[in-house]
């Protein structure tokens, strides 16, 4: 785990956490529903390299960005096959629910940042159940997203957060963009979709290699 680099780094009281290739492992369920609705719209597979790099933000924006005038058709049928195959391809990480288990004994507030729906969240959360949070943010809730700081915004006014009190755990360079333009501390869950080498050149205050490494904070 690399130092923070941040002035005055003592131990977050607040936790807040994407979900996609953070809490759970959904990276392989992600790219499985985008490749069906790119074959089943397009008529082609994006590659893969293109579809992973913008895991992490709210699915219409994606879609929109892969075709504008039939996103809402790549959108019916991303979610539709994402739903039926979650039981298949959703999968707990290992230390996940250890980890959450040490900051829950800690005392610390525990938070969701995510830029799910939360129908799609809710469906994750009943086949890896990860217990009970204290805010939840879906893409429902703000009007922007990230990278925008917004939905990390809305994180600690739920919970009545300190920034300097907060960290930001994400697995995408959005995450570290939307938690530092948040005022908060950023940490990369290497674990996840993206390399190390593409979180490391947003220059996070911590790298997390494994969940268990949180609780050293």
């Amino acid at each position: 785990m690399t130092p923070v680099t941040r002035p005055g780094g003592g131990r977050p009281a607040t936790w807040l956490f994407d979900f996609d290739g953070t809490l759970v492992d959904s990276v392989e369920l992600i790219l499985d529903s985008l490749r069906h609705a790119t074959r089943t719209v397009l008529g082609h597979v994006v590659p893969d390299e293109v579809l992973r790099s913008r895991v992490g933000r709210p699915l219409r924006e994606h879609m929109r960005e892969l075709d504008a005038e039939r996103a809402d058709d790549l959108v019916a049928v991303y979610r539709e096959h994402n739903l039926r195959r979650h039981a298949d391809l959703l999968r707990p990480y290992p230390g996940i629910a250890e980890m959450l288990a040490g900051l829950r004994r800690r005392r610390a507030r525990i938070g969701i940042v995510t830029s799910k729906m939360r129908p799609a969240l809710d469906a994750g959360m009943a086949l890896v159940p990860l217990g009970e949070f204290d805010a939840i943010v879906t893409c429902e809730d703000t009007d922007r997203h990230k990278p925008d700081p917004a939905p990390v915004l809305h994180g600690l006014a739920l919970l009545d957060a300190d920034p300097e009190t907060t960290v930001y755990v994400g697995d995408s360079p959005y995450d570290v963009r939307a938690g530092r333009a948040a005022g908060v501390a950023t940490a990369a869950a290497l674990w996840g979709a993206f390399p190390p080498d593409v979180l490391r050149a947003e220059r996070p205050d911590r790298e997390l290699r494994r969940p268990e490494e949180a609780l050293a904070w």
